[in-house]
C-alpha cells in the first residue's frame, strides 16, 4: 500500500466499515505527514503524551490561523466556542464550573442517582418495539435514548422533550460530511440552532429566577470561586453537552450491540450477568471507540517526536482508534476481550480535555446493552456490515437492523 495514499484512504467513506487494517498500516509510520496535510499520530504512547502536552492547542482561533482542517467541520452553533475548543486558563475556568454541577466533589451522586431513571427510559424504549420482530436499533433506541437523558439532566420539562428532539435531529445530522454540502440541510440545521438557542435562553432566564434541582440551574447560579458563567457560556456548555453527549453515546451503544452480535458468546454471558456490562463497555471503548480521531489540534511550538520535527502552527490529528489497537500497548489488540486485565484505553481521550461526560456515557451504555441482551430473544444481524455514517471522526452505523424472536 503506498504510504502517500494512507491518509486519504482513512478518510475515504469506502473504508468506513473496517478502518482497522489501515490503522495497522498507519502505525508503521507513527508520525505521518503527507504534503499539505496534517501530522498524523498513531501510536498509543505518543497520542497519550500529546494529549497532556501544553504545546498542543485546542483553541479554535489557533486552528483557524493554521488553515482549514477538512475534518474540523463547522461550529455547531453561532455561540462562542465551548470549553473543548479553548485552552487554559479559560478552558479550566469553564470546565470547573460545569463539572461542579455534573459530578464530584459538589454533586458526587448526580449521575449515579440517575440510574433508576435511565433504566425506566431504556425499558420504555424496548417496550416500544411491541410485536415487531425486526428493529433499526439506531432510529428506535440508540438515537432517542441519549437525547432524553440530556433533557432530564439539563432540566428540560417533559412536555418539551419532543420539541427539543425535533431541533436536535437536524443539528446532529449537520455533523455528517455528506449532509454539509446540502444547502437545504444547512438551512434546516441553522433554523434548528436558532430555535434551540432561543428555547434554551428562555429556560436559562427562568432558572435564574426560579432555580431547580437540575444542571441548568446549577450552571446559571454557580457561585464558586470561579464566579458564574455568562448566559452565552451557559448556552454554549448546554449545547456542548447535547451535541457531544448525543452522538458519541449513540455510536457507543450501536457499535456495542454490533460487536456483541458478532461475539454471541459474550452476549450470552452478559444476558446471565448484567454486571459484566462494566467490563464490556470499557473494552468497547478500546476496541470500537465512538470517537476515532481527534483532528482539532494545533501545535503552538515546534515539537520533536520520533526524530520528526512538527513545526509550530501545524495541524495534528491524533488517531485514537489506532492507538487503542497498538500492540506496543495492548496484548492481542485485535481481539475483543472484556476479560482483558488492563483496559487503559483512549476512548474518552486523556489530559485536560478528557471526556467531560464519560461517567454518564458509561452508565448509559452499561444499562442499554445489558437490557438489550436480557430482553431480546435470539437477536441477530440482518446485514453485516451495516451501512455507516459518513463521519470519519464520530464513526458508527447509520442503521443497525436487528431481527429477534420476541421480547422477554
Amino acid at each position: 500500500m503506498p504510504q502517500a495514499s494512507l491518509f486519504r484512504q482513512i478518510t475515504d467513506f469506502a473504508n468506513r466499515a473496517d478502518p482497522y487494517p489501515l490503522y495497522e498500516e498507519l502505525r508503521k509510520t507513527p508520525v505521518l505527514h503527507e504534503e499539505d496535510g496534517p501530522y498524523v499520530i498513531s501510536s498509543y504512547y505518543d497520542i497519550e503524551a500529546l494529549l497532556h502536552d501544553p504545546r498542543i492547542s485546542s483553541d479554535a482561533a489557533n486552528l483557524a490561523a493554521a488553515g482549514d482542517d477538512e475534518l474540523s467541520g463547522p461550529e455547531a452553533t453561532g455561540l462562542p466556542p465551548s470549553f473543548i475548543r479553548l485552552d487554559p486558563p479559560e478552558h479550566d475556568r469553564l470546565r470547573r464550573i460545569a463539572n461542579s454541577s455534573f459530578g464530584p466533589p459538589h454533586r458526587p451522586r448526580r449521575i449515579e442517582n440517575m440510574r433508576g431513571e435511565l433504566g425506566e427510559i431504556v425499558t420504555g424504549l424496548i417496550d416500544g418495539f411491541g410485536d415487531a420482530r425486526q428493529i433499526d436499533l439506531v432510529d428506535e433506541f440508540a438515537y432517542p435514548f441519549p437525547v432524553t437523558v440530556i433533557c432530564r439532566l439539563l432540566g428540560v420539562p417533559r412536555e418539551d422533550e419532543p420539541r427539543f428532539r425535533a431541533w436536535v435531529d437536524p443539528i446532529v445530522a449537520g455533523l455528517d460530511p455528506d449532509t454539509r454540502t446540502s444547502a437545504e440541510s444547512e438551512r434546516t440545521a441553522q433554523e434548528a440552532r436558532l430555535q434551540l438557542g432561543m428555547y434554551l435562553n428562555g429556560l436559562v432566564e427562568q432558572r435564574a429566577r426560579e432555580p431547580r434541582d437540575d444542571m441548568l440551574s446549577d450552571l446559571v447560579n454557580s457561585r464558586g470561586p470561579d464566579g458564574a458563567m455568562t448566559t452565552m457560556e451557559v448556552l454554549s456548555t448546554s449545547v456542548l453537552l447535547l451535541i457531544a453527549g448525543h452522538e458519541t453515546t449513540v455510536n457507543l451503544i450501536t457499535n456495542g450491540m454490533l460487536t456483541l452480535l458478532r461475539h454471541p458468546e459474550v452476549l450470552a454471558r452478559l444476558r446471565n450477568d448484567p454486571g459484566l456490562s462494566v467490563r464490556i463497555v470499557e473494552e468497547l471503548l478500546r476496541y470500537e471507540p465512538p470517537v476515532q480521531i481527534v483532528p482539532q489540534r494545533t501545535c503552538i511550538a515546534d515539537i520533536e517526536l520520533r526524530g520528526v520535527t512538527i513545526p509550530k502552527g501545524s495541524h495534528i490529528w491524533l488517531m485514537l482508534a489506532a492507538g487503542n489497537r497498538d500492540p506496543e500497548r495492548f496484548k492481542d489488540p485485535e481481539r475483543f476481550d472484556p476479560d482483558r486485565e488492563d483496559i487503559q484505553h483512549l476512548g474518552f481521550g486523556s489530559g485536560i480535555h478528557s471526556c467531560f461526560g464519560a461517567p454518564l456515557a458509561r452508565l448509559e451504555a452499561q444499562i442499554a446493552l445489558s437490557e438489550l441482551a436480557r430482553r431480546l430473544e435470539n437477536p441477530r444481524l440482518v446485514e453485516d456490515p451495516p451501512p455507516y455514517r459518513q463521519n470519519a471522526v464520530l464513526r458508527g452505523p447509520r442503521h443497525l437492523n436487528i431481527a429477534f424472536d420476541g421480547l422477554r
